[in-house]
């Protein structure tokens, strides 16, 4: 990482951070447990919200498979894998706590719908800094990064108990990587092949917030679907798309100087 990267990287951080602290204490809206589909399917309540969570755990699941077991998935070093691994692993997570949340939702069951989530958002920053910026530094912040993502949600669910509930970290944890990605991507070159795919990544993602936000709007085109089980189904494509970019890719044959990081002049 030049000084000069670094430095960008730094401001970007120490910003989000300062923003983060200008705003007041968030606590949990209770409307936000209010979805517009309540429809119960085959004796499963919030049935649409609930099954739409299974592409998660799919994914998931042929995701470790692939990090871990397959040659389609090479890495040029392989303490890269971990990242991903953990990743995976989140999303897998993700899949069986939404679902379980979606089945009576409340702010005790919401814990274990995003406490998975911050794990795969951080690890897979933690991927791309070591696939942009050098190894060295991205499996270093593997274990920081899940660890604040993890703290963020433990922080808001024990403020919320409290009766002061804050939800600032946790926003901060959830959209920083939609600030940090694109930023690594001006500055460093990838290690592999099909760079651009975490763009497709960062849109299908941006299209789940759309839904999310728009919930009962969608429900009510058609009362077929709601925004909040198309939320579901884009934020899982975008998963796949991770997977889809990890078995087409190679590495990219660059020479990568001594500290092993990679980085544009």
């Amino acid at each position: 990482m030049t000084r000069h990267h670094g430095w960008v990287l730094v401001a970007l951080l120490a910003l989000t951070a300062a923003g983060a602290l200008l705003v007041p204490p968030i606590p949990q809206d209770p409307a936000y447990h209010d979805f517009a589909d309540g429809r119960t399917l085959l004796g499963v309540p919030n049935a649409l919200d609930v099954l739409s969570n299974l592409p998660f755990t799919v994914v998931g699941i042929l995701g470790i498979a692939a990090v871990l077991g397959s040659r389609r998935v090479s890495f040029v070093e392989p303490s890269e894998r971990r990242a991903y691994a953990v990743f995976f692993v989140g999303v897998l997570f993700t899949g069986l706590g939404s679902a379980y949340y979606h089945l009576a939702p409340d702010n005790d069951r919401l814990v274990w719908d995003r406490l998975p989530m911050t794990v795969a958002f951080m690890a897979l920053l933690a991927a791309i800094v070591t696939e942009r910026v050098g190894v060295r530094e991205g499996t270093r912040l593997l274990v920081p990064f899940v660890t604040i993502g993890v703290g963020s949600v433990l922080q808001w669910h024990l403020t919320e108990r409290a009766g002061a509930g804050d939800l600032r970290l946790y926003a901060v944890v959830q959209f920083l990587p939609l600030l940090v990605v694109p930023v690594l991507m001006g500055l460093y070159a990838s290690r592999y092949t099909r760079g651009a795919d975490i763009i497709g990544v960062v849109l299908l993602y941006g299209l789940a917030k759309v839904f999310e936000l728009s919930d009962a709007v969608v429900f009510e085109l058609g009362r077929l679907v709601s925004g909040h089980t198309l939320k579901h189904l884009s934020a899982a494509a975008a998963t796949w798309w991770v997977l889809r970019m990890l078995t087409k890719r190679t590495p990219a044959g660059e020479p990568v100087n001594s500290s092993g990081s990679r980085g544009r002049p």
